[in-house]
């Protein structure tokens, strides 16, 4: 199977586990039985959101949702008979070191459910120190693993990098956006490097927003380097506002090897926040879903 995906992807991230039970419903801990029916329910809204932006004319074979096992096992289960993309993570939530959620267990859990992406959330910054350098190189470990397994039963690979920095590096920079503008593309291109060089071999690459139209062609250029021709990168929302998730679309649309995007909170924060504190409507709030998700395809295809 070739490496890779060329064709327009637009994922509606609600994959968030224990950052979503905790800021939404104030759940420490393993949720009960009412607990975890509410996160679904919430959940639900999101799905529900994306399912009307599809009647909406958003193209279904464009159309993505990346949601997880814990929460939206029934939201997942009805995007694969309905023929959409379907995204799901691998990794354990809210842990800065990337493991398996469910262990050696993992591939059982992808077969069952069937996603055409399996994805990971990855922290990994080249750059610091012999402590993260240990982490690194145990999550590289992990990471090949699973690369190795998907790419043997013909299965797509959706890397998500994020490159935190530490305290000695934005006091170098000078300050957090200095930092980010100027040195995160940098650690994201020496990232990729060794994670390659690690056998670590993502089909697509999220990439957190870019400020520069040059460092998007950097990092794609980088991601299939060395006959990678096939990889693509996406565009990650980082929670960010519609002002900043705008600039990052348009800088990196029309980029060769990026191929859209996988926002999550920016299109349903306001509005399930909205509903889930009964303030709004469940139909209202899938409708808002909806809207925000079209209005970002719009952006990144320069129709707004």
């Amino acid at each position: 199977m070739a490496l890779g995906y060329d064709k327009p992807l637009y994922i509606l991230a609600f994959d968030h586990r224990g950052s979503f039970q905790k800021k939404f419903f104030g759940v420490a801990g393993e949720p009960n039985a009412e607990e975890t029916a509410r996160i679904s329910d919430a959940k639900n809204v999101i799905y529900q959101g994306a399912k009307r932006a599809l009647d909406e004319g958003v193209p279904r074979e464009s159309a993505g949702v990346l949601v997880d096992e814990q929460f939206g096992a029934d939201a997942a289960r009805d995007a694969k008979a309905s023929g959409l993309i379907l995204a799901m993570p691998v990794e354990k939530s809210g842990q800065d070191e990337f493991d398996f959620q469910y262990g050696e267990e993992f591939g059982a859990h992808i077969e069952e459910f069937d996603p055409t992406f399996s994805k990971v959330l990855v922290r990994y910054n080249p750059d610091g120190g012999q402590e993260s350098d240990a982490m690194n190189a145990r999550q590289s470990e992990r990471l090949k693993r699973l690369g190795d397994w998907l790419h043997e039963k013909g299965r797509k690979y959706l890397f998500e990098l994020l490159v935190p920095p530490t305290p000695q590096q934005v006091e170098a920079a000078g300050d957090d956006q200095t930092w980010d503008r100027d040195e995160r593309p940098k650690l994201m291109k020496t990232a990729i490097e060794q994670l390659q060089a690690s056998g670590v071999e993502p089909d697509i690459w999220k990439i957190e927003g870019i400020d520069r139209r040059e460092d998007c062609e950097t990092i794609a250029a980088t991601t299939r380097a060395g006959g990678r021709d096939g990889v693509a990168c996406v565009v990650l929302g980082r929670g960010a506002d519609d002002a900043a998730v705008d600039h990052w679309l348009r800088t990196g649309s029309g980029v060769p090897g990026y191929i859209g995007f996988a926002i999550g909170r920016s299109i349903w924060w306001d509005p399930l926040k909205a509903f889930v504190d009964g303030n709004l409507e469940r139909e209202e709030a899938a409708k808002q879903i909806a809207a925000n998700y079209r209005r970002f395809i719009d952006v990144y295809n320069g129709r707004a």
